[in-house]
């Protein structure tokens, strides 16, 4: 996914910023991970999955 693409995306959720986990979108705000389909964000919350408190507690030492 273009770098430029990824810096104009927001969570449509909460418009915070989203961060690139292999084929999906995490929103560590929503803990909602959106899914990269062929290269295309799918942004819509009910294709979203909930994202597991290892992975959310994971993103939150990483942005320490």
């Amino acid at each position: 996914m273009d770098k430029r693409l990824l810096d104009i995306l927001v969570c449509p959720v909460t418009k915070g910023k989203l961060i690139k986990r292999d084929d999906e979108l995490w929103s560590r705000q929503a803990a909602l991970a959106f899914p990269i389909r062929d290269g295309i964000p799918v942004m819509l919350e009910s294709e979203a999955r909930a994202l597991s408190l290892a992975e959310v507690e994971a993103l939150e030492k990483e942005s320490r």
